[in-house]
Formats: structure tokens, C-alpha cells, sequence
């Protein structure tokens, strides 16, 4: 034991007053986010080396594994190159004879005698029954523990250095760790204190102890960002006074009975959970989920539609000018048997029609107005916004969200998105909001037909594309880059143009796509295919969102294994719009089983819903987005995939304690209190 002093605030305490860290040390620390003993105590392990004896008959191939055996026979040295050699000899394990493989390490070859106990840790090749050498113990297996922690390091700190650091301070402070858990939450789950666990993930002496002090962390960690989240939730939801909208129920059945189409029982159940919103002394603040093509917009026109009944206007925002005219046509159509304005605001509508639409905006003439971020700008101002609604609203960022807002005095609000959410990243990354799902089609909608070809099979594939031409369809040819890359080898939007072009020797109109033309380029491309004045479209994944063309039933992706599931359906979804069948093929020879099971689940299933939750698997949280979108905690031990029971656990029992009286008396749960406070939730300023 060290003879430091006995404190309670661990953060406060800096690095250095650990022995063997100096300046120079813990500047390196620093650069590491290592600034107190806290800190350091708290920098888990990212992965452990395994040095379990193992059983060679129930280890799979390319297993990183520990053995003990007998050596047997001689062994054999070859050099080769400049200082390079391979060690090879056999050795009993239990009853098998395997042979090892060291590389580099020509001495060992003095140390090996026949007869001789050693233990080793390599790679096992089951098929050659060899195992390549890591690391060589002579003498019977003798580690401390059967698990050892590696760490991230920065600079010249080594791994070793590291444990020796994580010692000292368990050694000097490792008790003095408080859990912000009660204990009645540690004797209902039956967790290990907070300090025990500490040390197990820095020291565990098998996997079983690692495992139980894992449990500690998974559930803190989540149950501390869920109170968090909700809490922000609450506080929103009760400070901010919202619009009661006040509407006659049969007017609203009157219009809904006027569709062309009934609704399906999850557009009826989700439509119920937003008028419940309207009517509510709250402001709404609902995410829509719904896969391409399951109703969404029809859910919104009806959402607008009563808040017109209650004497307000409405707003909805999307992302790009083709999207914001389709939206505008589709309501149109859907109004066009009532007394409702429908207005499109773009950067496209400029001088004396803009100043006309905003004048008759602001006087209320104007019922709803549908637009891109063109909505948000200073000169647009609305007499009585009372619903605001976001169009794939990953694409807005806070602020664009916010000012929109702002155009009305606390309007509820309404985001959409036809991006699948797994349900666990929507409780995390969407946890401060209501989430409704729509996860039913439409009656008669057909499936997309999913196929997955090898890139030798592309005449076949451009020969289905021709069938579907010679139709009179469109088709859509998607390539995951815009230019030859030195660096990746696959196909590139310009080269498979000029392919193409070639191919069908003028028998078609082939349009170029691509992020680098300029707005009015891509507006232009886009209106031509929209037209059938193109009938084949080569693009990078630009068209990925807000893209409506029923004409298209064919959609053909160049290196498919590059992209997420995600993505991949995203993309499918540009087809089946119409009342045809459509298809998608997906090119790719994927090396990795992780590629070939992503094109397997592609063609076995149209549920953006179950594809999400296998991309979330297979991806990992992170990269969900394609990038690491904000919102999405990292979390230090905890893993949104496979803890996924312990978050949904967290979910509740932090909805359950933030609406108990107990939780905001009881002397038990002030260190949650105390976490809750410190983020700043209460003050009002974590609100946008």
C-alpha cells in the first residue's frame, strides 16, 4: 500500500502524484485524455490476451490459442533473405502431435530439447494442424492470470509501462472508487461495488471475474446516459409550453376518408400517437420511422391537415429541390378535395414570385409550405406556424432544425426518416424524443426481387437491364466512386459511363450523376431521367435519398460488398415505386464472410427493419451512418449490439426512478442526482 493520503474526489487528484510518472509522462498522458487518477484508473483495457490451456480439438481454425505439450524430435532452422529465418519442430499436446512454426527467432532452436515442457501461444491452422509462434514459455504453464489486459497507448508510453501505472493507482486509491449506483440497484441486479469491479477489468484472474466486473460497467454506463437523455426529455417536455390544437375529429375522418387508399393499421396506430401530441398541453417532439414506400407521407399530409383544422399553418422541410417539388405535387393531389394552400419555397423561386409567396405567407394566406432550407431563411415568416416537419432529417443539422423552429411560437415538431433505426440506437441516439414506427406496407406493394452476381456475369446483367429498357422502363446503375482511384479497386461512376455508353451503342439516353456537378447540374440530370428523357442513370450514392421515379424497376450496384445494408436498401428503395415489378442486382465478389453474409441477407429480405438491426451487428454502432454521427455515445465498455438487453433494462428502470418521488429525496440516489446536475440538463442549457 502507497502512503497517499485518503481522498474522495479522484478527479482531482493528478497523475502525478503517482510514483514513476513524472512531467515528460504525463504530458504523453495527457495527449491520451489522462489528466487524474480518475482518468487513469478509468482507461479499461480495449481487448485481453486469453492464456487459457485449451483443448486443440475443440479450437477453431485461424484461433489465437495457449497449449502445453512435449517437445518432439529435432528441430529444423532454415534462413533465408537478409536476417530471416523459420524454426519449425513437433510437440505432443495431450494426443496429438502438432507441429510449431517460428519465425525470426533463430535462438530458440538451442533451447528446445527433446522431452521438454513448453508452453505456447500462436495461431492454429487446423487444416496444416500447425500452430505460428507467438510467443514461447519454456517450462509449464505458469501465468499469474489466465487473462491479460492490453492498452491503447500514445507516444512513448509502452502497455507495460501502462499496467504499471494502473497498478500504483489501484494500489493507492483503488478503494476509494464510489459507485453513483445505490445499492439497492446493485443488491436487485446482484453487481459487484464499483471498486471491485475496477480492479477486475484491470487484473482479472479468469473470465469469469471479468464477465461479472463487465456487468458493473455495461449497466452504469447506460443507466447513467439513459437518465441523461430522459431527463433532458422531461425537462423539455414540462418547461416548454406547447400549442393545444383544438379540431373537429369528423372533419379530420371526412378528409382521411377522401384518400385513395385506407390506411394500414400501423400508419392508423402512429397517426393516433401524433394527434395525441396535437391535442397535448406538450410540444411534440416524435421521430417517424418508416421503411421507403411503407406511407409516411400520407401519415404527414394528415398530421398537417389537422393542425389547419386548429387554425395554424404548416411547414415541411427536405432536403433537396426534387424532393421538395415530388413532396409538393404528392400533397396537391392529396388536398385537392379541400380549401388548403400548398406553396413550394426553394432557391429556384426568385424575384417577384418569391417576394409575392412570402408576403402571402406571412397575411396566412399560404396553408402549407413545403420547401428545402430555403424555409429557414430570414425573410420567410410565417403569420401562425403550428406544425413543423423534417424530411430525412439526419440530413438537417441542430441549428437549421432550430431556426425552423423558431419561425413559430413552440410549434410541435414532426422528423421523418425512410433510414431503418435499429431500436437500439434509436433509444440512444434518439432517446431525448417520441419515436414512432410505420413497420407494415401497404396491401398489393410488391416486393423488390434481390439478386447478387459476380462481376464476370456482367453481360448477363446488362442483357436483364436491356429486357426492362425494350419496355419502356428506366434503370438506375450505381457505382460506389466518381473517378479511378489508385488506392481501391472498383468501379467508378465516369468509367461505367463511358462502359455503358459503348455497350449500348446509342440504343439509349445515358445519364452521369455524381456529388461534384454543381446544384443546377444535378437538378437538370435528375429532371431528364424524371422525364424518361434519360432512360439509364449512372450515378454515385447521391441518388441514395429523395429520388422518386416509378418508372425505374431496375437498379444495378457496381461493388455492392463496399456499402452497409443500410445503405444498400436505401438505395434498392429508389425502385418499386411504380405499380411493375422491379429488381436490384448486386455486383460483388467479396473476400470476407462478413461481405458474402451482408449479400446473402440482401436477397433474402426487403424489411429495412431486420436489415438494420443485421447491419448494426455486423458494422458495429459507430459506423452506422456511414460516419460517425453525433448523438451515438461511445461508450467505454458498454456495446449497444450485444448488451443490448442490459440497455433496454437501463431504459426503464431510468424512466421508472426519473418519475418517482423517491428518486428526487432519498439520500441513496444523489450521486445519480449529482450526475444528472452536472450536465447541465436542469439549467436549460443543453436545450437547442
Amino acid at each position: 500500500m502507497f502512503p497517499y493520503k485518503k481522498v474522495t474526489n479522484l478527479s482531482d487528484i493528478t497523475v502525478t502524484t503517482l510514483k514513476g510518472i513524472g512531467e515528460e509522462t504525463a504530458n504523453s498522458l495527457h495527449a491520451m485524455g489522462i489528466f487524474s487518477v480518475e482518468d487513469l484508473l478509468m482507461h479499461f483495457p480495449y481487448r485481453y490476451e486469453d492464456y487459457r490451456l485449451r483443448d486443440i480439438s475443440e479450437v477453431k481454425h485461424e484461433e489465437k490459442i495457449t497449449v502445453e505439450g512435449k517437445v518432439h524430435g529435432e528441430p529444423s532452422l532454415m534462413y533465408f533473405g537478409k536476417k530471416k529465418s523459420r524454426l519449425t519442430f513437433r510437440f505432443f499436446v495431450g494426443r496429438f502431435l502438432v507441429k510449431a512454426v517460428c519465425f525470426n527467432r533463430p535462438y530458440y532452436k538451442n533451447k528446445l530439447s527433446i522431452n521438454d515442457t513448453i508452453t505456447i501461444t500462436g495461431k492454429w491452422d487446423q487444416h496444416r494442424q500447425t500452430i505460428t509462434v507467438m510467443e514461447i514459455h519454456f517450462g509449464p504453464f505458469l501465468k499469474e492470470s489466465e487473462v491479460e489486459p492490453v492498452y491503447s497507448v500514445k507516444g512513448n508510453i509502452t502497455v507495460k509501462q501502462m499496467r504499471k501505472f494502473i497498478t500504483n493507482a489501484l494500489n493507492a486509491y483503488g478503494d476509494q472508487l464510489d459507485s453513483s449506483l445505490p445499492l439497492s440497484l446493485l443488491q436487485k441486479y446482484k453487481l459487484p461495488l464499483k471498486s471491485d469491479s475496477v480492479k477486475a477489468l484491470h487484473n482479472p484472474v479468469n473470465q469469469d471475474v471479468l464477465k461479472h466486473a463487465r456487468r458493473y460497467f455495461v449497466y452504469e454506463e447506460f443507466l447513467l446516459f439513459q437518465l441523461k437523455i430522459q431527463a433532458l426529455r422531461k425537462y423539455k417536455r414540462e418547461q416548454t409550453v406547447g400549442l393545444v390544437h383544438h379540431f373537429s375529429k369528423d372533419a379530420l375522418d371526412q378528409f382521411i376518408h377522401t384518400l385513395p387508399f385506407p390506411l394500414t393499421g400501423a400508419q392508423e396506430r402512429v397517426l393516433g400517437e401524433i394527434i395525441g401530441d396535437l391535442t397535448s398541453p406538450f410540444r411534440m417532439n416524435r421521430l417517424l420511422q418508416g421503411d421507403v414506400g411503407s406511407g409516411k407521407t400520407v401519415v404527414a399530409a394528415i398530421s398537417l391537415y389537422a393542425a389547419h383544422l386548429s387554425g395554424y399553418q404548416g411547414a415541411l422541410m427536405v432536403p433537396t429541390e426534387i424532393l421538395a417539388e415530388q413532396h409538393a405535387q404528392s400533397l396537391t393531389g392529396l388536398f385537392e378535395k379541400t380549401p388548403v394552400n400548398i406553396e413550394l419555397l426553394t432557391s429556384s423561386v426568385k424575384g417577384k414570385r418569391r417576394k409575392e409567396l412570402l408576403e402571402r405567407l406571412q397575411q396566412g394566406e399560404i396553408d402549407i409550405l413545403v420547401g428545402t432550407h430555403a424555409l429557414i431563411q430570414q425573410e420567410v415568416n410565417f403569420l401562425k406556424l403550428g406544425l413543423v416537419i423534417t424530411d430525412e432529417q439526419h440530413r438537417f443539422g441542430v441549428e437549421q432544425r432550430r431556426v425552423l423552429r423558431e419561425k413559430g411560437s413552440n410549434p410541435d415538431v414532426l422528423f421523418m426518416t425512410a433510414t431503418p433505426i435499429p431500436r437500439t440506437l434509436a433509444i440512444t441516439a434518439f432517446g431525448e424524443m417520441d419515436v414512432s414506427i410505420i413497420d407494415e406496407m401497404p396491401a398489393g406493394r410488391k416486393a423488390i426481387e434481390t439478386y447478387w452476381a459476380k462481376h464476370q456475369m456482367i453481360d448477363r446483367v446488362l442483357g436483364f437491364v436491356e429486357k426492362e429498357l425494350q419496355k419502356g422502363r428506366q434503370a438506375y446503375v450505381i457505382c460506389p466512386l466518381i473517378e479511378e482511384s489508385e488506392k481501391l479497386d472498383v468501379q467508378n461512376a465516369i468509367d461505367v459511363h463511358d462502359m455503358l455508353t459503348h455497350y449500348y451503342r446509342g440504343k439509349w439516353k445515358i445519364g452521369l450523376m455524381h456529388g461534384r456537378l454543381s446544384s443546377d447540374e444535378k437538378e437538370k440530370v435528375m429532371e431528364a431521367f424524371s422525364e424518361n428523357d434519360v432512360q439509364l442513370l449512372v450515378s454515385t450514392t447521391v441518388v441514395e435519398v429523395g429520388v422518386n421515379v416509378p418508372n425505374a424497376t431496375m437498379m444495378v450496384i457496381y461493388d455492392a460488398e463496399r456499402f452497409g445494408l443500410s445503405q444498400l436498401h436505401q438505395l434498392r428503395g429508389r425502385v418499386g415505386r411504380g405499380s411493375e415489378q422491379s429488381y436490384c442486382i448486386l455486383l460483388a465478389d467479396p473476400k470476407s464472410e462478413v461481405g458474402k453474409e451482408r449479400m446473402k441477407i440482401m436477397t433474402e429480405t426487403n424489411d429495412g427493419f431486420v436489415l438494420s438491426e443485421k447491419d448494426l451487428e455486423l458494422r458495429g454502432p459507430g459506423d452506422f451512418f456511414g460516419r460517425k454521427q453525433s448523438g451515438v455515445p461511445e461508450f467505454k465498455v458498454a456495446d449497444m449490439v450485444h448488451d443490448y438487453r442490459a440497455l433496454e433494462v437501463a431504459r426503464q428502470d431510468a424512466h421508472e426512478l426519473l418519475y418517482s418521488q423517491r428518486f428526487w429525496e432519498d439520500e441513496e440516489y444523489k450521486g445519480l442526482r449529482e450526475m444528472i446536475e452536472k450536465s447541465g440538463i436542469l439549467d436549460g442549457d443543453k436545450l437547442d
